[in-house]
């Protein structure tokens, strides 16, 4: 099983350099990474995880950039984000930028997208939150329009773009429906979201990875029904607090990576979580 990790990198944490070098010499399989634009002080919507909301939701570091940093001192790691707030982006920009740094790294980028919890800041960027899961659904189907190898136009609900000469590609060929990288979609198990995931995604960026044994047959069917190729469906519990018994459990259920999660905290007190995680890696 890979072990990959997640981190809330801030101005405050260790950078993304030392981290990345430090991951691939130890033999973890990525890096990945979560988005915040800002954090509205006056917020109603309550913290998903219940409590105050930690404070370095407001001080996240722009994944992209931080992934070119760890991408040009590294070779083999994989670089992702965890997740993409796909809405809260001009969608031919994102392509862009998806693009550079899967084509700059060499395959290396796994575009993890969510939907987002948080009201006001979407509404910050524009995002009516009752669509935004079709908002993010448009500007998918627009942003592989400029991923395809043929220039291709694409008018949607919420916007569209000319048939383009847009390169770099993502180095990843097309399979199925699913264009430019690999591609894994985030949320909470209902019919909505597996949808999502069987139309336009290669797999599944499960929260924590509880409930999967009774989720997965559930997506599997849709998955199935969508006419998608059983074998190709990946699952990737995110934000995991592993265990022997947790990792196993995920073996048992077909899943080949696992991303934990680490501190947002200095270079000492993450090395230090990261030298934990070791024990988990293949072969240890």
């Amino acid at each position: 099983m890979r072990i990959a990790v997640t981190i809330f990198l801030t101005d405050e944490t260790i950078t993304p350099t030392r981290l990345a070098r430090e991951l691939e010499d130890r033999g973890f399989a990525g890096l990945y990474l979560p988005e915040h634009t800002h954090i509205p002080v006056e917020r109603t919507t309550p913290y998903p995880a219940g409590g105050d909301l930690p404070p370095e939701y407001g001080r996240t570091l722009d994944p992209f950039v931080a992934l070119g940093q760890a991408a040009a001192v590294t070779e083999r790691l994989g670089l992702g984000t965890g997740i993409t707030l796909v809405a809260q982006h001009d969608p031919i920009a994102l392509a862009k930028q998806i693009a550079t740094l899967d084509h700059l790294s060499g395959g290396r980028f796994t575009l993890g997208l969510g939907f987002g919890w948080n009201v006001e800041e979407a509404a910050d960027h524009g995002v009516r939150w009752s669509a935004r899961r079709e908002l993010v659904r448009d500007r998918m189907a627009l942003m592989r329009a400029l991923w395809s190898e043929q220039p291709v136009a694409y008018t949607g609900e919420f916007g569209g773009v000319r048939a383009s000469h847009a390169y770099p590609k993502p180095v990843q060929k097309p399979r199925g429906p699913v264009v430019g990288p690999r591609t894994l979609v985030g949320g909470a198990a209902g019919p909505k979201l597996f949808a999502h995931i069987s139309e336009y995604a290669d797999g599944w960026l499960p929260i924590g990875g509880r409930g999967l044994g009774e989720a997965l047959p559930v997506l599997r069917t849709v998955w199935a029904d969508a006419g998608r190729d059983p074998r190709a469906l990946q699952i990737v519990p995110y934000a995991v607090h592993p265990s022997p018994g947790k990792l196993a459990h995920y073996a048992d259920l077909g899943i080949e990576e696992v991303v934990v999660q680490l501190p947002p905290a200095g270079e000492a007190e993450v090395l230090k979580a990261v030298e934990a995680y070791e024990r988990y890696l293949p072969g240890d």
